[in-house]
């Protein structure tokens, strides 16, 4: 007799750090009931996905049983718990439910996806709960690098599950709350724990995490040194960041101009919702002109190298009337995520050549992480004392050191990558399935499949170069003219030093001159052999196998 159950099954997130997405179920087995907790995205590379805007998990799961969705509840408003919601919400339509600064900004994004503001509700946090189906779901606020995160307590009939969202340690976050013990020792003596899903990105940095008041001071001395005007950069959804580096230069005497449409977007929300009490007087940047260099400090996004944002701008030349100079100082405040280096380093060196002093956080005085070290994470384990961990939110080497650590502290606990559904139901965490998984890209305003085959054909194209060739053809098969061949991205002279699109177009005709009847009426045929033998002898005069695509015209007597 099938029994019910309770399910865990991530479909972004985990195997790979950003596209977080995570869905609970309980009941019987392929009829739970399911919540899903974030929509997140993750941001493309020219190597692996070129001319992609955003990247998102593949639903198609949980599309198939939307049916059964109770519930979305956001965590907290990163992009990559939230970025996805305006373009997946069409295909699962439930409540979204997220805290006052979340669901602004998760309003935010189904407005500019043109979905309905409706859709997503504002909840209190704990004691407040959401009823969802089998589940009660409450939002415990927890600390983290940007306002009002939350962890979910999450009662079903089978036990607690505590899923922690992003989190860090700290005690005086500046803005937003602390993460409290007291809160969480009510937690579990309210009922105990079952099962913790975890954060696990800065489980191999062995030292507690630092509070992001301990900033303070050092930036202070650093923008107060500074010679000439000083420029900062850090992840705009940081409020906190920003208004500890906007307080410092109030404090060295300058006045503070922030460029950068998302970082001015999470400011006015925060103050909206009433997460910032307070931030200094900013300028815009045509105010900000008459201001003595030495009394100025621009606020810029693209700390993580986005070829559009303002810090990438700067670092080519004049940006909103501002141009870089010899003696300015220009601070990273934040962390390179992995993938992102190039692009950063790129920026630095064009700094550099300007003559710009350039301060990162190689030492730690200037940036502090939002997720919890080893030693927070051991805490959190041992203040909760779970039943099982699920690692969560991570790369695999994250999420399988984060369950070797459990495990040595007692703990049952599994690895579960993206498309592993575990059975939680029991003592300890059991693979009850495994399912395809996938990605799907926003590609300009269409959202295609990683499978479709768009981005591998621009791909090819981009490493093999385009060739067009075009055949006419009269009524009864005859060729009219030569055939021309137009090239993109190719070298335009062989080794013989000709023209490479005349030695194509020489070989097409003599082709087509000896071909018979029965090739000519045959476009598959013809097609077949022409792409053929442009790629040939592209391979012999360049060393290319470029894509080709082949034109066939057949002119009808009238």
């Amino acid at each position: 007799m099938k029994r019910e159950r309770l399910i865990y099954l991530p479909l972004g997130g985990a195997g790979e750090v950003g596209m977080n997405a995570y869905v609970y179920g309980y009941g019987l087995p392929g009829k739970e009931r399911l919540i899903l907790v974030d929509t997140g995205v993750t941001f493309p590379d020219m190597d692996g996905a070129p001319g992609v805007d955003l990247i998102m998990p593949d639903l198609s799961w949980l599309e198939a049983r939307a049916d059964r969705l109770e519930a979305i509840f956001i965590t907290h408003a990163h992009e990559d718990h939230v970025g996805a919601l305006g373009h997946l919400w069409p295909k699962l339509r439930a409540k979204v439910h997220a805290r006052k600064f979340t669901a602004a900004i998760a309003r935010l994004k189904m407005e500019e996806a043109g979905q309905p503001l409706d859709a997503v509700v504002t909840v209190d946090p704990r004691p407040a709960r959401v009823e969802a189906g089998p589940f009660t779901v409450q939002f415990v606020p927890l600390s983290h690098s940007i306002p009002e995160s939350a962890a979910l307590v999450i009662d079903t009939p089978a036990g607690r599950v505590v899923h922690s969202g992003d989190f860090k340690i700290d005690l005086d976050p500046v803005v937003g709350e602390p993460f409290d013990d007291a809160v969480w020792r009510e937690v579990v003596k309210e009922r105990p724990v079952k099962v913790l899903a975890c954060d696990s990105t800065n489980v191999f940095s062995l030292h507690p995490g630092r509070s992001e008041s301990t900033l303070a001071g050092p930036l202070a001395e650093l923008i107060s040194a500074a010679p000439s005007m000083f420029v900062a950069t850090t992840f705009g959804s940081n409020v906190a960041r920003l208004k500890t580096l906007a307080e410092a230069a109030v404090a060295a005497d300058r006045t503070v101009c922030v460029m950068g449409r998302s970082m001015k977007r999470m400011l006015s929300v925060a103050q909206e919702t009433g997460v910032l009490g307070s931030f200094p007087r900013t300028v815009t940047p045509e105010e900000a002109q008459e201001i003595p260099r030495r009394n100025l400090m621009l606020l810029v996004t693209g700390s993580q190298g986005e070829r559009r944002a303002a810090a990438a701008a700067l670092s080519r030349g004049k940006y909103l009337g501002f141009e870089l100079r010899e003696g300015d100082t220009f601070l990273f405040s934040s962390r390179v995520i992995p993938g992102n280096e190039k692009d950063v380093l790129r920026i630095w060196n064009n700094l550099s050549e300007m003559g710009v002093r350039i301060v990162d956080d190689a030492g730690g005085l200037y940036h502090v992480s939002g997720h919890a070290n080893r030693p927070d994470l051991e805490h959190v384990h041992r203040l909760l004392l779970p039943d099982m961990l699920v690692p969560m939110h991570g790369e695999h080497r994250h999420l399988s050191e984060h369950a070797r650590v459990a495990l040595e502290g007692g703990i049952p606990a599994a690895v579960a990558t993206n498309g592993t559904m575990l059975d939680l139901t029991g003592e300890s965490p059991e693979v009850a399935e495994r399912i395809e998984t996938g990605r799907i890209y926003l590609d300009g305003s269409v959202l295609i499949g990683a499978l479709d085959g768009i981005v591998r054909e621009r791909i090819r194209m981009a490493l093999n170069g385009h060739a067009l060739v075009t055949v006419i053809l009269d009524e009864d098969d005859v060729p009219m003219g030569e055939p021309w061949v137009e090239l993109m991205g190719l070298s335009p002279t062989g080794l013989g030093g000709r023209p490479l699109n005349e030695s194509m177009e020489a070989d097409l005709a003599a082709w087509l001159e000896r071909a018979g009847r029965k090739v000519l009426k045959n476009d598959d045929r013809m097609e077949e052999d022409i792409r053929r033998m442009v790629r040939q002898l592209a391979m012999e005069e360049i060393g290319k196998k470029p894509e080709v695509t082949v034109v066939i015209s057949r002119l009808v007597a009238e």
